[in-house]
């Protein structure tokens, strides 16, 4: 059970929070123990973590701020080992160099500094780049989906994460119906550009025959008329 100058310190470190939120970062207690913190990190630009979302605790001792708590991260993220205490200058592995003035917000940002380097350190260990790019966009799900504790304390992050998680599966639908529909248009279209082939094709050959007989109608025409004058000619010869 929390002093009660450690309640009256952490209430005030909460406020604080709020009224000027730090950047990248969510903090909050847990509503039934003020000494349990729950925060959430988003990974910046330039790092391998961007677009990445990592929950993690902190532990407060009952006395604080004379001692410093105890810091974890629960979210796979390729830095550090999940659910492990760290070892950090401002966690409870170094109460000799804890600072009582260090707050909530200077607990995390310091976190967030030394999870964008590669110092090793207890609780740490050594992935790819890729590999911490990976479960960076791997991470909504697994806290939305998986993460039992992340859905009690930030109901209103799963309800993001479930809009952002169903509209890219949306999208990819959508994609696939547009490639499916242009895929089936395209067979149409060839369909109809073999069939006009065929037609133009056939009537070519008619309009060709058709000219064939005219020619050849014409010739037998001509044979007829020549005829007729030769046999006048000779029916005349012979009535002189």
């Amino acid at each position: 059970m929390a002093t009660r100058q450690a309640h009256k310190r952490l209430s005030k470190e909460y406020k604080l929070i709020i009224e000027n939120p730090t950047p990248y970062i969510l903090a909050r207690p847990n509503e039934n123990n003020i000494l349990e913190w729950h925060y959430i990190i988003t990974g910046p630009p330039d790092t391998p973590y961007v677009g990445g979302q990592y929950h993690g605790t902190l532990t407060f001792p009952s006395d604080y701020p004379f001692k410093p708590p105890a810091i974890r991260m629960i979210t796979p993220n390729g830095r550090f080992k999940e659910n492990t205490r760290l070892c950090l200058s401002m966690s409870d592995y170094h109460p000799d160099l804890w600072n009582p003035g260090w707050s909530v917000a200077t607990i995390l940002n310091g976190l967030l500094s030394f999870m964008t380097g590669d110092e090793a350190t207890t609780g740490s260990i050594t992935t790819t780049e890729f590999q911490k790019r990976t479960l960076a966009k791997n991470s909504i799900h697994y806290n939305t989906y998986q993460n039992t504790r992340f859905k009690l304390v930030f109901p209103e992050v799963v309800k993001e994460n479930l809009a952002v998680l169903e509209g890219k599966g949306s999208a990819e639908k959508d994609v696939g119906s547009t490639e499916s529909e242009v895929t089936e248009t395209s067979a149409v279209k060839a369909v109809n550009i073999d069939e006009l082939v065929d037609e133009t094709n056939a009537k070519s050959h008619s309009n060709a025959g058709g000219k064939t007989v005219k020619k050849e109608s014409t010739g037998v025409s001509v044979k007829v008329i020549v005829g007729v004058a030769i046999l006048v000619l000779i029916i005349g010869l012979s009535l002189r």
